[in-house]
């Protein structure tokens, strides 16, 4: 499994008209996809000839690696920052963590860049494929550690094991930003972020509070 780094993945300096390219093609894939768009999509857009756009990137496929890199990599470096920072709770995590998908469901068409991929992950160049795959390895490996961090300070009350918590977790946040974006109900997003906080909350016996009114409801 991996383990996020705050590492860069490129050094190479990018010009000013490659972090344009990457920039629209980042957005368009987020608001089509990756089949959706072409060359002359972003020629057009930016007023450039499309020999520009192959200048700094080849092929579309290594256009497509380099999007998701510096995607990855700009969280992963805000992650891995988290990860050193032992004076904010495991709430405020999680918190932090679900703020980019909640700014992704105020715009109309927005999602995860990788949660666009994935939906068309058979279509998709095998390099940019294993790019994809492993951006969720590593969020689901982040939100397992600090799952688990919360649970020993006490925080959270898992019901499961963390790794499978992790996992519950990341694919509900990325499957509530799709129905967001069929349906247009920004509450589809912040019903499923409070009640994945509720599956974590514990009362004041130190127990899930959800486990509790269980118990009750069974008695009755």
């Amino acid at each position: 499994m991996r383990r996020i780094s705050a590492a860069p993945l490129n050094t190479k300096p990018v010009s000013a008209t490659a972090e344009q390219i990457l920039d629209l093609a980042e957005t368009l894939i987020q608001t089509r996809s990756y089949s959706a768009f072409s060359y002359q999509d972003i020629a057009g857009a930016l007023g450039i000839r499309k020999a520009s756009i192959h200048y700094h990137f080849a092929t579309k496929a290594e256009l497509g690696v380099a999007v998701v890199d510096r995607y990855a990599e700009r969280f992963g470096n805000a992650l891995a920052a988290l990860d050193r920072d032992q004076s904010k709770s495991s709430a405020q995590l999680l918190d932090f963590y679900c703020e980019p998908y909640l700014q992704y469901a105020q715009t109309p068409d927005r999602v995860c860049l990788c949660g666009a991929l994935a939906a068309e992950s058979l279509a998709l160049p095998p390099q940019i494929r294993e790019r994809v795959a492993g951006f969720f390895e590593d969020h689901q490996a982040w939100l397992a550690r600090i799952l688990e961090r919360g649970a020993q300070r006490g925080e959270f009350a898992l019901r499961t094991a963390a790794v499978r918590t992790a996992r519950m977790f990341f694919g509900a946040l990325q499957g509530a930003l799709l129905v967001k974006r069929t349906t247009g109900d920004m509450t589809q997003l912040k019903d499923v972020v409070m009640a994945l906080k509720s599956q974590l909350s514990v009362d004041q016996g130190g127990k899930a509070a959800g486990v509790r009114g269980l118990r009750k409801a069974r008695k009755k």
